[in-house]
């Protein structure tokens, strides 16, 4: 069973809150869900939407197209309408509306719509979106919020300004009633939101039942056995990875979409912990800073006295790390980047996805120098990399860069609690070491391979600098010398190649007989897993899929492995050159047979994948761009 669902309203005027609500009360009957939010980058007034995808068995993606769309604005109707394919509601009140009425809509997207209104002889209001509508089959649901207000203002003695806030409820309710399930989980999930709001809840509960009555239920959904299961979005699946990973030290400079993972570790600050049976707390600092490079300058800083480190921002914010990042690299500092990747170049869509960062991350800093670059492609591998990340840059003593798409930080889905089980995930600190205080060592041995003993900063006597050095870190230009230590820490990575399991570095999944291979990396994994079985029973297509997951050091021996003998390989991007294809092609001398590639900041959904997918299989499409999504 699969359901799509999408709201949307003015920034600002509850939409958050409505999907909310409606999840809630959804994931409360034992359902699971995929939601996922778009916003501009203006904070208020603009267009935003939430569009969520509703199963009995785990979902990873969302669709093009919605069984149900809620409003309550006429922007949204004129936005989305071409999406529907079910059920329809709307405000009675907005249906004399034109088109010039939706004063945010940019003059691209009015254009874009009214070039679909002329084709299909539309009458550019809202009543000529409707009339369309119901010629396609679409159920249209008409809502008098305004008279549902004024009942509620009436029979609660409040004012009508103080009732509005309710519209929100009231939008989500009609949505919900036709689902058929039981109207406390919604009531429940009501209860649940507004716990710290005591005041709004018999508002929002009248609302609510107002509301259900509106419509009959069509889907007829029964509850289903919940199991222990969380809902969780990728930014708080990175910080609870990193508190469950031992993070002493996290500083960041704010930044859309890196900034609520931080805030969620400033929430957190203090960590319960059990040693032996024994409980203590421990505390993470977060430092907010004043920019970019305070931020990872400080979090080398932490990395040097010992402790686990690590800060997190987006593309702008990371281009300034790049001289302090080659620092850490010349003196084999542990630190972790979460980096956050949205669309660029420069400011690009602040608030929207991408995936052309990619290469910057690996190539990041100038010189030669080792570091490790990882992508995750959902929220379990957002929590486990997290904790993966710190073992890497201590064991090897050198910068991780971890990328988490924007299409997976304000992402969120449901997983079982099990996928969040780090028991297995042991802390590797490598080679630290507590020496005496007052003594020197030498802190760039070569006596044991391109890992030396490393020791916090106060138990020692070290030198740290980012020219060249000698084993005791002392300044050195000698010729000899440099080739090496520049040697020593080249190395590491290849000693990381050899030593990183290959399920850390392919995920792979789909019939390993198929002859065609779609390459990927990060978020289209969600929406290849969800199409696999699809492709394979209607349109008998077998795909296997192989998420590439590191990227520096490349698994260039085990990905070889799986592509040989295939007759098509496909690679699926967020971008407009093919970044990964291209990585493929450098190590492996294999080129793509094919490129599905999406770079309108937006993820590639179900529908759109899918029908790519076939049309590259069955029609031989080298070349085939996506661009869906408003």
């Amino acid at each position: 069973m699969k359901l799509t669902w999408m709201i949307g309203g003015e920034q600002g005027s509850g939409v958050d809150t409505a999907s909310g609500l409606f999840g809630k009360a959804v994931s409360g009957a034992g359902y699971f869900l995929f939601g996922n939010r778009e916003y501009y980058s203006t904070i208020k007034n603009r267009h935003s939407y939430f569009e969520l995808s509703i199963s009995d068995k785990r979902i990873n993606s969302i669709s093009e197209f919605y069984d149900i769309i809620t409003t309550f604005d006429a922007e949204t109707i004129f936005q989305h309408f071409q999406q529907a394919k079910g059920y329809f509601i709307y405000s009675e009140t907005n249906v004399k509306k034109g088109i010039d009425t939706a004063l945010s809509l940019e003059p691209e997207t009015k254009k874009e719509i009214l070039g679909f209104m002329s084709k299909n002889s539309i009458e550019p209001t809202v009543q000529g979106v409707i009339d369309y509508l119901k010629t396609k089959g679409i159920v249209v649901i008409p809502v008098n919020y305004e008279q549902i207000l004024r009942e509620i203002s009436a029979e609660l003695s409040i004012n009508m300004t103080l009732a509005e806030k309710s519209l929100n409820t009231i939008a989500a309710s009609v949505s919900f009633a036709l689902l058929g399930l039981d109207k406390q989980y919604l009531l429940d999930a009501i209860s649940n939101t507004f716990s710290k709001k005591p005041d709004a809840i018999p508002m929002n509960m009248l609302a609510a039942e107002k509301a259900m009555l509106i419509v009959k239920p069509v889907f007829n959904l029964k509850p289903i056995k919940k199991q222990d299961r969380v809902q969780i979005d990728g930014n708080t699946a990175a910080a609870i990875g990193k508190i469950a990973g031992g993070i002493g030290f996290q500083s960041y400079y704010p930044i859309t979409p890196a900034s609520d993972e931080s805030v969620y570790l400033e929430a957190n600050q203090t960590v319960d912990t059990v040693v032996d049976g024994v409980k203590s707390s421990r505390p993470v600092v977060v430092v907010q800073t004043e920019d970019e490079i305070s931020a990872i300058g400080m979090a080398i800083g932490a990395g040097l006295a010992g402790v686990r480190s690590a800060t997190a921002t987006s593309g702008p914010g990371f281009a300034l790390m790049a001289e302090a990042l080659s620092w850490a690299g010349q003196t084999e500092t542990p630190v972790v980047v979460t980096y956050y990747v949205r669309g660029s170049p420069s400011t690009g869509l602040p608030t929207r996805s991408g995936q052309s960062d990619l290469k910057f991350a690996v190539n990041v800093g100038h010189g030669e120098f080792p570091k490790i670059v990882l992508a995750s492609g959902d929220h379990a591998e957002v929590f486990h990399d997290a904790i993966l990340a710190f073992n890497l840059a201590e064991a090897y003593q050198t910068p991780v860069i971890h990328i988490i798409e924007k299409s997976i930080a304000n992402t969120y889905s449901t997983l079982e609690k099990a996928d969040l089980d780090y028991s297995n995930d042991k802390i590797d600190r490598g080679a630290l070491v507590h020496l005496d205080p007052g003594n020197d060592y030498n802190r760039y041995s070569l006596e044991n391979g391109p890992i030396s003993p490393r020791s916090p900063l106060g138990s020692s006597i070290s030198w740290h600098s980012g020219d060249e050095h000698s084993e005791s870190g002392h300044i050195a230009e000698n010729s000899a010398n440099r080739t090496i230590m520049y040697e020593k820490r080249m190395k590491k990575l290849e000693k990381a190649a050899k030593e990183i399991p290959e399920k850390e570095k392919l995920s792979i999944f789909g019939d390993s007989t198929a002859e065609n291979a779609v390459i990927t990396f990060g978020s289209p994994k969600g929406a290849l897993k969800d199409i696999l079985e699809d492709l394979a029973s209607e349109d008998k297509i077998k795909l296997q899929v192989i998420q590439v997951r590191f990227f520096s050091p490349f698994p260039t021996e085990e990905l070889a492995k799986v592509l040989q003998n295939k007759k098509r390989v496909i690679d699926v991007e967020n971008n407009y050159t093919a970044q990964l294809g291209s990585f493929v092609s450098e190590h492996l001398h294999i080129t793509p047979t094919h490129f599905i590639l999406k770079w309108n900041g937006r993820q590639m959904n179900t529908d759109e994948l899918k029908d790519a997918i076939k049309r590259a299989v069955l029609n031989d499409e080298r070349r085939i761009v996506l661009n869906s999504g408003m």
